[in-house]
């Protein structure tokens, strides 16, 4: 029996211990929004607990610029020129291929790649990041750092009132409405060589565009023009949810493993166990980015794994994110395998699975683009549960029991590690 089995076999009191801090969090501070004072509050109080509760030698809070209304702030220039694009139509159509372009090109690299494009359009703040490690008692030869946001979201309305289906609907009818329109700006504006259309007689018009079939598929796709404009609304940055389980769920795992050990007296010999609270994730990575840019190479002495967690709500969707951002970044395979390989030993369900296209991004994305050895660990339906970025993600729907599960096998896959660890020292 390894030294952390007792973590495990007491897995429903670390569970307990984690929903009544998120409770804690969640009535007696400030909301979280991304650069908040909330946020910050938030971030001082997990440092001192796992500095003077969890025997953590370091608990350095961080600071970092942002502009965090930046991230979801792209919809309002995206809409903005797709509408452009659709007054083009009838009077210069090539200004509207101009305009659809760029805002669909803002559309793929500030939200498909999380490039800062935009920011400095909008107002600057500045978001935290925690960086604990409990040491261990020998030499140094591996460290496992778990890691989860504090900041929480701005509100999703029509989440909220009318469900994911909607909610997506919008979205992928904004989009195809744009590739319409873009579409009718090109066949325009090859039909009129370019030229504004007011250039032309009405007589040369009703041959070129009025009276064709091009008009009328115009018109017909004017009802694009609604979903272009809800997505003005999509979020509402006055209120703010809770974010209990999106993701104080996530910064609580790794301090729970902390609190565990101290509680038993458990210290491993040569791995160093470390917990990242990285802020403002909701607007887009920018705590992650920037710990990954300032540690980068710190932490190269010893292996050294990166498990990131976000939203751990729903058993059955407990998985390992091979794939981030949208798909489009690898999470590290070996960190992955090792999560998979204790879920099995402990006979707990767990997928591989990934961030697919327009399902976002987790911090996992931000540690593997600097070169870190990180997976992301998810609990959640990316088809959206009726929680997620809505007010009903509260203290009071949290799942004990899928908590209890992943620090379970999150206790395991750091048993393993060290494991790993004594066993390539043998050879």
């Amino acid at each position: 029996m390894g030294k952390l089995q007792k973590l495990i076999d007491n897995k429903a009191h670390s569970a307990d211990f984690i929903c009544n801090e998120i409770s804690h969090i969640c009535s007696t501070m400030p909301k979280r929004p991304p650069g908040s004072e909330g946020e910050l509050m938030a971030c001082q109080y997990m440092a001192d607990f796992m500095k003077n509760e969890c025997g953590a030698e370091r608990a350095d809070v961080e600071s970092f610029e942002e502009n965090p209304n930046a991230f979801f702030g792209f919809l309002y220039f995206t809409v903005t020129f797709a509408l452009i694009g659709i007054a083009s139509f009838f009077v210069l159509p090539i200004l509207g291929v101009v305009s659809i372009v760029l805002g669909l090109a803002l559309l793929v690299v500030q939200f498909g790649f999380y490039k800062k494009v935009i920011d400095v359009f909008f107002k600057k703040a500045t978001g935290h990041n925690v960086t604990a490690i409990k040491k261990c008692t020998g030499e140094v030869k591996g460290r496992v750092f778990f890691n989860g946001h504090p900041d929480a979201v701005w509100y999703w309305p029509f989440h909220h009132y009318f469900g994911s289906k909607v909610h997506m609907g919008i979205q992928a009818s904004g989009i195809i409405g744009a590739l319409v329109w873009l579409t009718l700006d090109i066949i325009a504006a090859v039909k009129t060589g370019c030229q504004p259309i007011y250039g032309y007689s009405f007589a040369d018009l009703t041959g070129l565009i009025y009276g064709t079939p091009l008009t009328a598929v115009a018109l017909a796709a004017l009802v694009f023009a609604v979903p272009l404009i809800l997505l003005y609304f999509m979020w509402d940055e006055r209120k703010i949810t809770d974010g209990a389980n999106d993701n104080l769920t996530g910064c609580y795992m790794g301090i729970a493993i902390l609190k565990a050990m101290q509680e038993q007296g458990v210290e491993l010999e040569h791995t160093e166990v470390g917990v990242i609270i990285s802020g403002s994730e909701e607007a887009g990575l920018r705590g992650a980015l920037a710990w990954a840019k300032k540690h980068q190479g710190e932490f190269d002495d010893v292996p050294t794994w990166i498990y990131s967690y976000d939203t751990i709500h729903e058993s059955e969707f407990l998985g390992v994110n091979y794939r981030d951002l949208n798909g489009t970044v690898k999470s590290d395979k070996e960190v992955c395998d090792s999560f998979m390989a204790a879920a099995k030993e402990l006979g707990v369900k767990c997928s591989k699975t990934w961030v697919p296209p327009l399902g976002g991004a987790t911090d996992n994305a931000a540690f593997n683009k600097y070169g870190f050895k990180s997976t992301g660990i998810t609990a959640m339906n990316h088809v959206l549960p009726n929680y997620y970025h809505t007010l009903r993600d509260t203290a009071d729907n949290l799942d004990h029991d899928c908590l209890a599960d992943c620090f379970a096998v999150s206790v395991k896959a750091l048993e393993n590690f060290d494991k790993m660890l004594g066993e390539q020292d043998k050879q």
